[in-house]
């Protein structure tokens, strides 16, 4: 079973966001043809695509089809066979860095040092730790070949 390509449309080349979007959907696809995948998680990802490819709908609505398509393929993978894009470690280690390390450095700096301004300090700290570990993370993912390429450059 092989799995389904994304019709061309007229709304793809008019409207950016959604020009942008199908590429990295036709990405996806062309990256997942690459790999094995369970005969069941085919046929998902066919519907998912089929839904996109019979849709009636125009502008907004079909972008957000499109967007929320995609975000959904992308938790599907992760969830069945570990697949992330690139990043994807990176990206969510940053945030949880900052609101994990980052705050809670900044209040001791903060209360250590008699003035609360000084919290702002421990963001860029545990931004750095976030991004580190996420980048490890992110390696780990490309060393076993479980990396989706969703971008343009190699």
């Amino acid at each position: 079973m092989t799995l389904f390509e994304l019709q061309p449309n007229e709304q793809f080349i008019s409207n950016t966001t959604l020009k942008e979007a199908t590429q990295k959907l036709n990405r996806l696809i062309t990256d997942l043809q690459k790999r094995p995948l369970p005969a069941d998680l085919i046929q998902t990802i066919n519907s998912k695509i089929d839904r996109i490819n019979t849709s009636t709908l125009l502008g907004k609505p079909f972008e957000k089809l499109v967007s929320t398509t995609l975000g959904e393929l992308l938790k599907l993978l992760e969830k069945e066979l570990k697949l992330v894009p690139k990043y994807h470690f990176r990206n969510q280690w940053m945030a949880l860095g900052m609101s994990a390390f980052g705050l809670p450095f900044g209040v001791i700096f903060g209360v250590s040092l008699g003035n609360m301004a000084f919290l702002g300090i421990g963001l860029p700290m545990g931004m750095a730790i976030g991004i580190a570990v996420g980048t490890a993370l992110d390696e780990k993912a490309k060393k076993e070949d479980r990396q989706l390429n969703l971008t343009s450059e190699e």
